[in-house]
């Protein structure tokens, strides 16, 4: 049998359910995943296998409309996932339907995937009647011409082996693009300042994830098989310094802890980890940070 490889991209709305959805794919956590609306930042791919086939999954930011600088980079990072894959997956909530962000998606989508097969996912699925499927899948379908339609539920995973064995098919022959035992492209630095990041984020739910950024400053493996990682937080006021760190360190404490118990359970080894806050009031304009979370500076423009 024939191998084949290819690259997919799960577009949509944020909180449309993408990251849940890559991570079921992929069968571990490697895109972070929290109910605060757009914290995918960088085009994170997870590698699943699905016969002979490698699915290769481009995780873009959430589309929708920007307001500064990071806002359009990641708007055109999401555009760029798309117009670079082999398929797309346009995703979106059962219960919210055709709201005006997918409006504005349905409007570019077109342009961008130029011929190439474009299936719609309706996600959360359990929480409408069949009969609102339906009427919502006729209306899709109507706006675009999507090659297939699958209901599913990511969180649960409903549906989700169909949609992923449909994909295998799509893709074109060739070589697998990874090595068998490759779970994610991006580098382990980062999904390690991801993990931390996802931690901030549902720790401080009611301050801007955009806020603050985290880096993943040093790596060292040490001759007793453990890593230490060396973290930094960077924050642009002062005030969201001590937001972050707490009384008396007690919210950056509980925050480490959490991300390196995971980090530990993603390495599957001890984990010493050591996280820093420090401000830095204009991050949000340095084009290093950009790069460093996948983003291109010039997009924000």
């Amino acid at each position: 049998m024939s191998t084949r490889a290819g690259f997919i991209a799960l577009i949509g709305e944020p909180n449309a359910g993408k990251s849940t959805l890559l991570n079921r794919m992929v069968g571990a956590k490697v895109s972070i995943v929290t109910h605060k609306v757009q914290t995918t930042r960088a085009r994170i791919r997870g590698v699943a296998l699905e016969g002979e086939a490698q699915l290769v999954f481009v995780d873009t930011p959430g589309l929708f409309k920007p307001r500064r600088r990071l806002d359009r980079a990641m708007v055109a990072a999401a555009w760029g996932g798309a117009s670079d894959a082999d398929v797309v997956v346009l995703l979106i909530e059962a219960h919210r339907g055709l709201t005006e962000g997918v409006e504005r998606i349905l409007e570019g989508l077109g342009d961008v995937t130029r011929g190439r097969p474009v299936a719609l996912a309706i996600n959360k699925i359990d929480r409408v009647k069949s009969e609102e499927l339906l009427a919502l899948t006729e209306k899709m379908n109507t706006r675009h011409d999507f090659v297939e339609t699958f209901m599913i539920s990511a969180e649960r995973g409903h549906g989700v082996d169909d949609l992923r064995k449909w994909l295998a098919e799509q893709l074109p022959e060739g070589p697998w693009l990874y090595p068998e035992d490759q779970i994610a492209d991006l580098p382990m630095r980062m999904i390690a300042a991801e993990i931390t990041r996802e931690k901030l984020t549902l720790r401080l739910h009611q301050e801007l994830p955009y806020q603050l950024t985290v880096e993943t400053e040093s790596w060292e493996e040490r001759k007793d098989g453990t890593a230490r990682i060396d973290q930094i937080i960077y924050v642009s006021r002062d005030g969201h310094k001590g937001i972050v760190l707490g009384h008396k360190g007690e919210t950056m404490k509980a925050i480490s802890k959490a991300a390196r118990e995971e980090l530990e359970e993603f390495l599957g080894r001890r984990v010493h980890l050591f996280t820093q806050v420090k401000v830095r009031p204009n991050w949000l304009d340095e084009a290093e940070r950009y790069s460093e979370m996948g983003l291109e500076f010039k997009d924000g423009n």
